[in-house]
């Protein structure tokens, strides 16, 4: 029997057609033999994902401690200076040398210690900061005015230092609640922010001008006053410390528990009431 489809060869299909007519397999409806291998996923657009800031966190809290421990020897210090020139003054006896050597002796310790603390802690609290800010992205981005880098250069712009950390530790603490988009719920209020704000900044403003007065004083008089300014710097710096181991505990719990609740559907955020024609 010639093919059905071109009456030239024999016809060897079911459907009669000749080999060279028949349809290849997967063609016109016949099934296509199985692929080697799946198919790959579908790529996901890369994005920022969540750090736990717990083990920074821990650490900043660890140095700032040790900071107030030094900032609390530096007050000693200070004090120390101040009893001893005090002392003098009013009785002009003693060991003049001796006594005056090991004063200057435990405020170049004091100075040198806050110096490494301060770095030290420096360094880690900009490595949690930006942590924290790159969750905060994850949690809820609509929030964030600000890109992940002020976090770390935001202390080193002139003028906008005295306000940017201030701004990403608010913004990434606000998208860090439960509802970054409603009232704080009790326990997320940022109280506490404002003032470790208010003293760090009083804590800087107190002791350059103390600092200063101390370097330029030249009678017995001057340098005690000056200890004494100085003393009241390290205690607000004593306090502003204490309010950012709350501030680091408390966002970083946030931001720890946020995380263990795992994707929520949350209201979408406020429209922006447009003007009226």
């Amino acid at each position: 029997m010639l093919c059905s489809h071109c009456k030239i060869n024999t016809a060897v299909a079911p459907d009669g057609r000749c080999p060279a007519c028949a349809p290849a397999p997967g063609v016109e409806g016949q099934p296509a033999p199985a692929a080697a291998h799946p198919p790959a996923p579908p790529a996901v657009p890369a994005g920022p994902v969540l750090r736990s800031p717990v083990g920074p966190g821990r650490a900043v809290v660890a140095l700032l401690c040790a900071g107030i421990a030094v900032d609390l020897f530096a007050v000693f210090a200070e004090l120390h200076l101040y009893a001893f020139l005090d002392t003098a003054a009013m009785d002009g006896t003693g060991d003049w040398e001796s006594g005056a050597e090991r004063a200057d002796l435990l405020m170049v310790a004091a100075g040198v210690l806050q110096m490494l603390a301060l770095t030290a802690t420096a360094v880690l609290f900009i490595v949690w900061l930006y942590r924290v800010r790159r969750n905060a992205a994850v949690f809820a981005p609509d929030v964030l005015t600000s890109g992940a880098g002020w976090a770390v250069g935001g202390w080193f712009v002139p003028v906008a230092n005295l306000w940017m950390p201030r701004r990403i530790v608010g913004q990434s603490w606000r998208a860090s609640t439960r509802d970054p988009y409603g009232a704080p719920a009790k326990g997320e209020g940022h109280g506490i922010l404002h003032l470790w704000w208010a003293l760090w900044l009083a804590s800087l403003l107190m002791d350059r001008f103390a600092g200063r007065a101390y370097d330029r004083a030249e009678t017995a008089q001057k340098i005690m006053d000056a200890a004494q300014a100085l003393a009241l710097s390290e205690a607000v710096s004593v306090a502003a410390a204490v309010c950012a181991v709350l501030v680091v505990r408390r966002l970083t719990a946030l931001q720890h528990a946020k995380a263990l609740r795992g994707p929520q559907t949350l209201p979408a955020p406020p429209a922006v009431p447009q003007p009226m024609e």
